[in-house]
Protein backbone atom coordinates (compact mmCIF):
# COMPACT_ATOMS: atom_id res chain seq x y z
CA UNK A 1 0.00 0.00 0.00
CA UNK A 2 1.32 3.46 -0.93
CA UNK A 3 0.34 6.78 0.59
CA UNK A 4 1.94 9.56 -1.43
CA UNK A 5 1.34 13.28 -1.44
CA UNK A 6 -0.07 14.96 -4.54
CA UNK A 7 0.19 18.58 -5.56
CA UNK A 8 2.96 21.13 -5.09
CA UNK A 9 6.51 20.97 -3.82
CA UNK A 10 7.29 18.80 -0.86
CA UNK A 11 8.69 21.81 1.00
CA UNK A 12 5.20 23.35 0.93
CA UNK A 13 3.73 20.53 3.02
CA UNK A 14 2.46 21.67 6.40
CA UNK A 15 5.36 21.81 8.80
CA UNK A 16 4.53 18.84 11.03
CA UNK A 17 4.23 16.50 8.06
CA UNK A 18 7.36 17.94 6.46
CA UNK A 19 9.35 17.26 9.63
CA UNK A 20 8.55 13.56 9.24
CA UNK A 21 9.20 13.72 5.50
CA UNK A 22 12.88 14.74 5.52
CA UNK A 23 13.69 11.01 5.52
CA UNK A 24 17.16 10.11 4.27
CA UNK A 25 19.18 13.35 4.20
CA UNK A 26 22.13 12.82 1.87
CA UNK A 27 25.22 14.94 2.40
CA UNK A 28 27.33 15.94 -0.57
CA UNK A 29 30.36 18.27 -0.61
CA UNK A 30 29.30 21.70 -1.87
CA UNK A 31 32.41 21.80 -4.05
CA UNK A 32 31.21 18.88 -6.18
CA UNK A 33 30.76 20.08 -9.77
CA UNK A 34 28.34 17.33 -10.82
CA UNK A 35 25.87 17.87 -7.96
CA UNK A 36 23.30 19.79 -10.01
CA UNK A 37 23.39 17.15 -12.73
CA UNK A 38 22.54 14.45 -10.20
CA UNK A 39 19.40 16.33 -9.13
CA UNK A 40 18.30 17.43 -12.61
CA UNK A 41 18.75 13.97 -14.11
CA UNK A 42 17.05 12.36 -11.10
CA UNK A 43 19.90 9.95 -10.52
CA UNK A 44 18.82 9.31 -6.93
CA UNK A 45 15.04 9.35 -7.35
CA UNK A 46 12.87 11.86 -5.53
CA UNK A 47 12.37 10.24 -2.13
CA UNK A 48 15.31 11.82 -0.37
CA UNK A 49 16.56 15.15 0.92
CA UNK A 50 19.87 16.72 -0.04
CA UNK A 51 22.33 18.77 2.00
CA UNK A 52 25.22 20.62 0.39
CA UNK A 53 28.02 20.63 2.94
CA UNK A 54 30.39 23.56 3.43
CA UNK A 55 31.73 22.26 6.73
CA UNK A 56 33.76 19.10 7.47
CA UNK A 57 33.77 17.82 3.88
CA UNK A 58 35.58 20.97 2.66
CA UNK A 59 39.21 21.80 3.47
CA UNK A 60 39.67 25.23 5.03
CA UNK A 61 41.63 26.55 2.05
CA UNK A 62 38.89 25.46 -0.38
CA UNK A 63 35.92 27.15 1.32
CA UNK A 64 35.81 30.07 -1.11
CA UNK A 65 35.88 27.74 -4.08
CA UNK A 66 33.11 25.62 -2.55
CA UNK A 67 30.91 28.68 -1.96
CA UNK A 68 31.24 29.73 -5.61
CA UNK A 69 30.49 26.21 -6.83
CA UNK A 70 27.48 25.96 -4.52
CA UNK A 71 26.02 29.20 -5.88
CA UNK A 72 26.44 27.83 -9.40
CA UNK A 73 24.87 24.50 -8.40
CA UNK A 74 21.83 26.12 -6.78
CA UNK A 75 21.41 28.36 -9.80
CA UNK A 76 21.45 25.42 -12.20
CA UNK A 77 18.91 23.45 -10.16
CA UNK A 78 16.66 26.49 -9.79
CA UNK A 79 16.81 27.25 -13.51
CA UNK A 80 16.00 23.63 -14.39
CA UNK A 81 13.04 23.61 -12.00
CA UNK A 82 11.67 26.88 -13.39
CA UNK A 83 12.04 25.49 -16.93
CA UNK A 84 10.01 22.42 -15.99
CA UNK A 85 12.93 19.98 -16.29
CA UNK A 86 12.31 18.93 -12.69
CA UNK A 87 8.77 18.19 -11.54
CA UNK A 88 7.69 19.25 -8.07
CA UNK A 89 7.43 15.66 -6.86
CA UNK A 90 10.95 14.93 -8.17
CA UNK A 91 12.64 17.81 -6.38
CA UNK A 92 14.30 16.79 -3.11
CA UNK A 93 14.27 19.01 -0.07
CA UNK A 94 17.53 20.95 -0.40
CA UNK A 95 19.55 22.34 2.50
CA UNK A 96 22.97 23.92 2.98
CA UNK A 97 25.19 23.08 5.94
CA UNK A 98 27.20 26.17 6.79
CA UNK A 99 30.26 26.42 9.00
CA UNK A 100 29.48 29.43 11.17
CA UNK A 101 26.86 32.13 11.76
CA UNK A 102 29.16 34.47 9.84
CA UNK A 103 29.03 32.27 6.76
CA UNK A 104 25.23 32.06 7.05
CA UNK A 105 25.08 35.87 7.22
CA UNK A 106 27.33 36.11 4.17
CA UNK A 107 25.48 33.57 2.01
CA UNK A 108 21.92 33.67 3.33
CA UNK A 109 20.81 36.89 1.70
CA UNK A 110 22.46 35.99 -1.60
CA UNK A 111 20.85 32.55 -1.63
CA UNK A 112 17.34 33.98 -1.22
CA UNK A 113 17.43 34.15 -5.02
CA UNK A 114 17.17 30.35 -4.95
CA UNK A 115 14.42 30.11 -2.34
CA UNK A 116 12.19 28.38 -4.90
CA UNK A 117 14.30 25.26 -4.42
CA UNK A 118 16.26 25.88 -1.19
CA UNK A 119 14.36 24.73 1.91
CA UNK A 120 16.80 25.91 4.57
CA UNK A 121 20.07 25.46 6.44
CA UNK A 122 21.77 22.93 8.69
CA UNK A 123 23.85 24.20 11.61
CA UNK A 124 26.75 22.03 12.85
CA UNK A 125 27.81 21.80 16.48
CA UNK A 126 24.78 23.80 17.53
CA UNK A 127 25.09 24.87 21.15
CA UNK A 128 24.36 27.62 23.63
CA UNK A 129 27.40 29.41 22.23
CA UNK A 130 26.45 30.70 18.79
CA UNK A 131 22.97 29.23 18.70
CA UNK A 132 21.20 32.55 19.14
CA UNK A 133 23.30 34.05 16.34
CA UNK A 134 22.04 31.39 13.92
CA UNK A 135 18.44 31.92 15.04
CA UNK A 136 18.67 35.70 14.72
CA UNK A 137 19.99 35.47 11.17
CA UNK A 138 17.30 32.96 10.22
CA UNK A 139 14.60 35.28 11.55
CA UNK A 140 15.93 38.11 9.39
CA UNK A 141 16.09 35.87 6.32
CA UNK A 142 12.50 34.78 6.85
CA UNK A 143 11.37 38.39 7.21
CA UNK A 144 12.88 39.13 3.78
CA UNK A 145 11.65 35.97 2.08
CA UNK A 146 8.19 35.07 0.87
CA UNK A 147 8.62 31.36 1.65
CA UNK A 148 9.58 29.73 4.92
CA UNK A 149 13.29 28.95 5.32
CA UNK A 150 13.84 26.14 7.82
CA UNK A 151 16.73 25.37 10.13
CA UNK A 152 18.00 22.00 11.35
CA UNK A 153 20.51 22.21 14.22
CA UNK A 154 22.97 19.35 14.74
CA UNK A 155 23.69 18.43 18.35
CA UNK A 156 27.29 17.21 18.33
CA UNK A 157 29.38 19.68 20.32
CA UNK A 158 31.78 18.84 23.13
CA UNK A 159 29.71 20.57 25.80
CA UNK A 160 27.17 17.75 25.52
CA UNK A 161 29.81 15.13 26.33
CA UNK A 162 30.49 16.30 29.89
CA UNK A 163 27.85 14.75 32.14
CA UNK A 164 28.23 17.60 34.63
CA UNK A 165 26.92 20.15 32.12
CA UNK A 166 24.98 17.98 29.65
CA UNK A 167 21.52 18.39 31.14
CA UNK A 168 21.89 22.14 31.58
CA UNK A 169 23.18 22.63 28.03
CA UNK A 170 20.58 20.40 26.39
CA UNK A 171 17.71 22.21 28.07
CA UNK A 172 19.27 25.60 27.28
CA UNK A 173 19.42 24.62 23.60
CA UNK A 174 15.83 23.40 23.72
CA UNK A 175 14.71 26.72 25.19
CA UNK A 176 16.40 28.50 22.28
CA UNK A 177 14.77 26.24 19.70
CA UNK A 178 11.38 26.68 21.36
CA UNK A 179 11.79 30.43 20.92
CA UNK A 180 12.71 29.91 17.25
CA UNK A 181 9.31 28.28 16.76
CA UNK A 182 8.24 27.01 13.34
CA UNK A 183 11.64 27.66 11.78
CA UNK A 184 12.98 24.46 13.39
CA UNK A 185 12.21 21.52 11.10
CA UNK A 186 14.32 18.72 12.62
CA UNK A 187 16.83 18.25 15.39
CA UNK A 188 19.78 16.20 14.18
CA UNK A 189 22.60 14.40 16.00
CA UNK A 190 26.26 13.87 15.15
CA UNK A 191 27.00 10.23 15.89
CA UNK A 192 30.47 10.25 14.36
CA UNK A 193 31.43 13.41 16.21
CA UNK A 194 30.39 11.83 19.49
CA UNK A 195 32.33 8.66 18.65
CA UNK A 196 35.42 10.72 17.83
CA UNK A 197 35.50 12.14 21.36
CA UNK A 198 35.95 8.60 22.68
CA UNK A 199 38.21 7.36 19.87
CA UNK A 200 35.80 4.61 18.76
CA UNK A 201 34.31 3.54 15.43
CA UNK A 202 31.64 0.91 14.81
CA UNK A 203 32.02 -1.95 12.31
CA UNK A 204 29.39 -3.15 9.84
CA UNK A 205 28.00 -5.63 12.35
CA UNK A 206 27.83 -3.08 15.17
CA UNK A 207 25.41 -0.22 15.76
CA UNK A 208 25.76 3.13 17.46
CA UNK A 209 23.76 1.62 20.32
CA UNK A 210 26.62 -0.79 21.04
CA UNK A 211 28.83 2.21 21.86
CA UNK A 212 27.48 2.71 25.36
CA UNK A 213 28.97 6.14 26.06
CA UNK A 214 27.51 7.51 22.82
CA UNK A 215 24.15 5.75 23.11
CA UNK A 216 23.71 7.36 26.54
CA UNK A 217 24.20 10.79 24.98
CA UNK A 218 21.71 9.99 22.23
CA UNK A 219 19.21 8.78 24.84
CA UNK A 220 19.53 12.05 26.75
CA UNK A 221 18.99 14.04 23.53
CA UNK A 222 15.86 12.04 22.75
CA UNK A 223 14.58 12.49 26.30
CA UNK A 224 14.89 16.27 26.05
CA UNK A 225 13.80 16.87 22.44
CA UNK A 226 11.74 14.03 20.97
CA UNK A 227 8.44 14.91 22.64
CA UNK A 228 8.36 18.26 20.85
CA UNK A 229 10.60 17.76 17.80
CA UNK A 230 11.33 15.18 15.16
CA UNK A 231 14.88 14.02 15.92
CA UNK A 232 16.80 12.34 13.11
CA UNK A 233 19.11 9.34 13.50
CA UNK A 234 22.92 9.49 13.18
CA UNK A 235 24.89 8.76 10.03
CA UNK A 236 25.82 5.21 8.96
CA UNK A 237 29.29 5.10 7.38
CA UNK A 238 29.02 1.97 5.25
CA UNK A 239 27.51 1.85 1.76
CA UNK A 240 29.21 -1.05 -0.06
CA UNK A 241 30.94 -4.36 0.62
CA UNK A 242 30.72 -8.12 0.26
CA UNK A 243 27.44 -9.95 0.98
CA UNK A 244 25.70 -6.65 1.66
CA UNK A 245 26.75 -6.69 5.29
CA UNK A 246 26.64 -2.90 5.22
CA UNK A 247 22.96 -3.03 4.26
CA UNK A 248 22.05 -5.47 7.04
CA UNK A 249 23.94 -3.32 9.52
CA UNK A 250 22.11 -0.19 8.38
CA UNK A 251 18.73 -1.92 8.58
CA UNK A 252 19.53 -3.14 12.09
CA UNK A 253 20.54 0.33 13.25
CA UNK A 254 17.44 1.98 11.73
CA UNK A 255 15.22 -0.51 13.58
CA UNK A 256 16.92 0.58 16.79
CA UNK A 257 16.59 4.23 15.74
CA UNK A 258 12.84 3.87 15.31
CA UNK A 259 12.43 1.92 18.53
CA UNK A 260 14.17 4.68 20.46
CA UNK A 261 12.31 7.54 18.78
CA UNK A 262 14.51 8.74 15.91
CA UNK A 263 12.81 9.51 12.58
CA UNK A 264 14.88 9.63 9.40
CA UNK A 265 18.61 9.17 8.91
CA UNK A 266 21.66 11.05 7.71
CA UNK A 267 23.15 9.25 4.69
CA UNK A 268 26.37 9.74 2.77
CA UNK A 269 25.81 7.63 -0.37
CA UNK A 270 22.91 7.04 -2.79
CA UNK A 271 23.03 3.29 -2.01
CA UNK A 272 21.70 4.06 1.45
CA UNK A 273 18.62 6.01 0.31
CA UNK A 274 16.33 3.08 -0.62
CA UNK A 275 17.34 1.20 2.53
CA UNK A 276 16.27 4.09 4.75
CA UNK A 277 13.02 4.60 2.87
CA UNK A 278 12.19 0.90 3.08
CA UNK A 279 12.85 0.80 6.82
CA UNK A 280 10.65 3.85 7.36
CA UNK A 281 7.65 2.02 5.94
CA UNK A 282 5.13 0.99 8.58
CA UNK A 283 4.30 -2.62 9.42
CA UNK A 284 0.78 -3.52 8.34
CA UNK A 285 -0.16 -4.67 11.86
CA UNK A 286 1.02 -1.36 13.31
CA UNK A 287 -0.94 0.58 10.70
CA UNK A 288 -4.14 -1.36 11.42
CA UNK A 289 -3.68 -0.95 15.17
CA UNK A 290 -3.08 2.79 14.78
CA UNK A 291 -6.31 3.16 12.81
CA UNK A 292 -8.22 1.23 15.48
CA UNK A 293 -6.78 3.30 18.32
CA UNK A 294 -7.56 6.65 16.68
CA UNK A 295 -11.05 5.51 15.67
CA UNK A 296 -11.88 3.87 18.99
CA UNK A 297 -15.41 2.55 19.28
CA UNK A 298 -17.10 0.54 21.96
CA UNK A 299 -18.29 0.67 25.52
CA UNK A 300 -16.55 2.13 28.54
CA UNK A 301 -13.45 -0.02 28.05
CA UNK A 302 -10.26 1.78 27.08
CA UNK A 303 -8.35 -1.40 26.37
CA UNK A 304 -8.90 -4.18 23.82
CA UNK A 305 -7.19 -6.89 21.78
CA UNK A 306 -5.93 -5.76 18.41
CA UNK A 307 -7.40 -7.12 15.17
CA UNK A 308 -4.83 -9.88 15.04
CA UNK A 309 -5.57 -10.93 18.60
CA UNK A 310 -1.92 -11.03 19.63
CA UNK A 311 -1.40 -7.81 21.58
CA UNK A 312 -3.20 -5.21 23.65
CA UNK A 313 -4.27 -1.79 22.39
CA UNK A 314 -4.91 0.89 24.99
CA UNK A 315 -6.48 4.12 23.76
CA UNK A 316 -4.88 6.62 26.15
CA UNK A 317 -1.49 4.94 26.30
CA UNK A 318 -1.04 4.34 22.56
CA UNK A 319 -2.60 7.45 20.99
CA UNK A 320 0.67 9.36 20.53
CA UNK A 321 2.28 6.27 18.99
CA UNK A 322 -0.70 5.77 16.68
CA UNK A 323 -0.54 9.34 15.37
CA UNK A 324 3.14 8.89 14.58
CA UNK A 325 2.47 5.61 12.77
CA UNK A 326 -0.15 7.21 10.52
CA UNK A 327 2.17 10.11 9.68
CA UNK A 328 4.89 7.67 8.64
CA UNK A 329 2.41 5.56 6.67
CA UNK A 330 1.15 8.58 4.75
CA UNK A 331 4.68 9.53 3.69
CA UNK A 332 6.55 6.22 3.36
CA UNK A 333 3.80 3.64 2.88
CA UNK A 334 2.88 0.36 4.56
CA UNK A 335 4.65 -2.99 4.35
CA UNK A 336 2.34 -5.89 3.60
CA UNK A 337 5.17 -8.30 4.48
CA UNK A 338 5.05 -8.79 8.24
CA UNK A 339 8.52 -10.35 8.22
CA UNK A 340 10.15 -7.03 7.36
Amino acid sequence: MEYKSRGGQKRDWEKEKLAYGVGPLMYTPAIQESAAEGVIERKYGGSYSLCFCLEDSIRDEAVGQAEKQLEKTLGEICEAWRAGQIKNEELPLIFVRVRTPGQLEQLGGKFLAYSDILAGYVFPKFSVSGGRDYIGIMKRLNEKNGRKMYMMPILESGDIIDMRTRKKNLYAVKDMLDEAGDMVLNVRVGGNDFCSYFGVRRRMDESIYDVRAVSKILTDILTVFSRDYVVSGPVWEYFAGDRELWKKGLEREIRMDLLNGFIGKTVIHPNQIPVVNSCMRVRKADYQDALSILDWEGDSLGVAKNNGGERMNEKKTHTTWAKKVLKLAEIYGVNDDENI
